[in-house]
């Protein structure tokens, strides 16, 4: 496996190999402290977050749900290779695993939600499993996690790592 910065490289025949062939799982990057998330913004967003090592800017707006996914094949799938409106950059954010346990510690499915009868506004993060996808588009058993925050509950989240 190789190195790129400080995300880890491999090719997608070799790797899919480990992969589990159905059912719901979270594939990641990780270690002890950190998940590596990607998310998909226009470049401006994306500049911005670049440079200043933060969301903001004139154009990113604190009031929409930010979905984020584990699975880099899954997200480059989700914003067409990068090449859907306001999707041609894909940023991987590092986060604390702490972070990562308490937003799925306040996850809802829409069924659970349902079953609850929670209010959608209360709701802080949205989940959400869909088929998984290889680099050709033809739909896996397995399932990929994606998960919608809300951004008044992501500005809680910590902000190192």
């Amino acid at each position: 496996m190789e190195s790129l910065g400080n995300i880890s490289v491999d090719l997608y025949a070799k790797q899919k190999g480990s992969w589990p062939q159905k059912g719901r799982h979270i594939l990641a990057q990780f270690n002890d402290d950190t998940v590596v998330v990607y998310q998909a913004f226009c470049p401006a967003i994306a500049e911005y977050a670049v440079k200043h090592q933060r969301f903001g800017g004139p154009q990113f707006s604190f009031s929409r749900m930010s979905w984020i996914k584990t699975n880099f094949l899954w997200r480059m799938y989700r914003c067409g290779w990068a090449s859907k409106t306001n999707q041609q950059r894909v940023l991987a954010v590092r986060i604390t695993r702490q972070g990562f346990h308490t937003i799925l510690a306040n996850a809802y499915t829409v069924e659970f939600q349902k079953s609850q009868d929670i209010n959608t506004a209360d709701i802080l993060v949205r989940l959400q499993w869909d088929p998984d996808h290889t680099p050709t588009y033809e739909k896996e058993e397995r399932r990929a996690i994606q998960l919608g925050l809300k951004m008044r509950f992501s500005s809680s989240m910590p902000q190192n790592g």
